[in-house]
């Protein structure tokens, strides 16, 4: 599932620890120059991986879940399955630096059932 705009507040890291199946959280914000430029290659990744959850969250000082994930900068991908992290990605520069966190967590879309 794809959204474009990034969730202010997020999940709860409780939340996000009982999430069933493959996620991608997304951290960063609407206006950073490294998101908006990582967009396009995210995307087209994720096109090809239609089972997994995208979940963009907005982060900034004080925000717990970045915090949780020790995020430092944008955006940072996390590859969860089952709540548990798996691989991530920071500051991707092209799909198949997302594809190979995605190939970790779940099937391809010729693979899904």
């Amino acid at each position: 599932m794809l959204t474009d705009d990034y969730q202010n507040p997020g999940p709860s890291r409780e939340e996000v620890d009982a999430m069933s199946g493959p996620v991608v959280l997304e951290f960063g914000t609407s206006w950073c120059g490294y998101c908006q430029a990582a967009a396009p290659a995210v995307s087209q990744a994720l096109a090809d991986f239609p089972s997994v959850r995208r979940v963009k969250v907005e982060d900034g000082p004080g925000r717990r879940l970045g915090r949780s994930f020790r995020v430092k900068l944008w955006p940072t991908l996390v590859f969860l399955r089952d709540g548990e992290e798996v691989a991530r990605a920071v500051r991707p520069d092209d799909a198949e630096q997302v594809r190979r966190g995605l190939r970790q967590i779940a099937p391809t879309g010729s693979e899904a059932t």
